[in-house]
């Protein structure tokens, strides 16, 4: 089969091959998919490139966690009706060498979800790391029916899922946006109000909306916004982070431990199963009801594998990355 793989970290265009790979089987619990889209997300970037301190665990790597096909194979294990199912995948190469930039991927039987005929196979690629990121960031503490939400970097990945399984969880969702221009989109995305940063009285719109504050915040730059997200946080209330400008920045300790905030910190790869499995199932509703929808930034073939990743690193809210096969 064909694949796009590199075998050392470093700038795309120098360390990216496509060319004929072995193809996978299937292992006990495994499924063997006929990669359709293979989604780009920045993690895999920051993988190939090196950044968080991250290693090359394996000689050579095929890239990408996220994913959607048909599965053609089953392991040991796996019914064989599951073969001819369109499916969505996941951490496809999370502790794994080969991710979806081929045109077979072999994954673990539960990260392959079944996917409802009225969802393309696109939205479906791309759905995967930010969209568990997302729901793992709004749930990780448990339900959030009746409880006010904060949603910053909503335009991104993970924003998009985190406002859409809120909503649909039961929360009241308010989103912080930079811009103007940013409101009607972010409001069409799932968020109940929009909370204008560029105004400079963000904390009270917010306390205009939840008096006493919100209950959680889902949050794209605890390095950033630490200060801010005290301020409107009511007592015993949680941020959920998966993502900081500057890792090494101190935090407001006793302005969080007066208030007794909680803070979880997020790793996609390392989530539990049952959190997983939760919000595969969320996140397929999501997509098969319209109300998760990505903007698609780019499309790529698998010969331009460098050329998607480049362009990951630069669309940001912009919209999503895809390789078509």
């Amino acid at each position: 089969m064909r694949a796009a793989y590199y075998e050392k970290q470093g700038p795309a265009h120098e360390v990216f091959e496509v060319g004929e790979v072995s193809l996978p089987e299937p292992g006990p619990d495994e499924v063997r998919v006929k990669v359709a889209v293979s989604g780009v997300h920045v993690g895999d970037v920051g993988k190939r490139r090196g950044y968080w301190g991250s290693t090359m665990t394996y000689p050579r790597v095929i890239p990408h966690g996220d994913g959607a096909g048909t599965i053609d194979a089953t392991g040991p294990g796996v019914d064989a009706t599951r073969i001819g199912e369109r499916v969505w995948v996941y951490l496809a190469q999370s502790y794994r060498p080969f991710g979806t930039a081929a045109e077979y991927v072999v994954v673990p039987a539960a990260h392959a979800v079944p996917l409802p005929p009225e969802v393309d196979l696109e939205q479906a690629a791309i759905v995967g790391i930010p969209g568990i990121t997302g729901h793992r960031a709004v749930f990780a503490s448990g339900p959030v029916a009746g409880k006010t939400v904060l949603i910053t970097g909503p335009l991104g990945g993970v924003g998009r899922a985190a406002l859409a399984v809120a909503r649909r969880g039961g929360a009241t969702v308010l989103a912080t946006v930079r811009h103007a221009d940013q409101v009607d989109e972010v409001l069409a995305a799932g968020a109940h109000h929009v909370i204008r940063l560029d105004t400079g009285d963000a904390v009270a719109q917010i306390k205009a909306i939840a008096p006493d504050g919100v209950d959680r915040v889902a949050e794209i730059d605890l390095a950033g916004n630490a200060a801010f997200d005290v301020e409107i946080l009511k007592y015993q209330g949680e941020i959920a982070t998966y993502a900081t400008s500057d890792p090494e920045a101190p935090l407001p300790y006793w302005l969080l431990a007066f208030k007794n905030i909680t803070v979880q910190y997020l790793s996609n790869d390392d989530f539990p199963e049952e959190a997983n499995d939760h919000a595969a199932r969320d996140l397929t509703a999501a997509l098969a009801a319209g109300d998760l929808h990505y903007p698609i930034a780019e499309r790529f073939t698998l010969d331009q594998t460098a050329d998607a990743q480049d362009a990951a690193e630069r669309t940001g809210a912009a919209g999503r990355v895809i390789i078509t096969l």
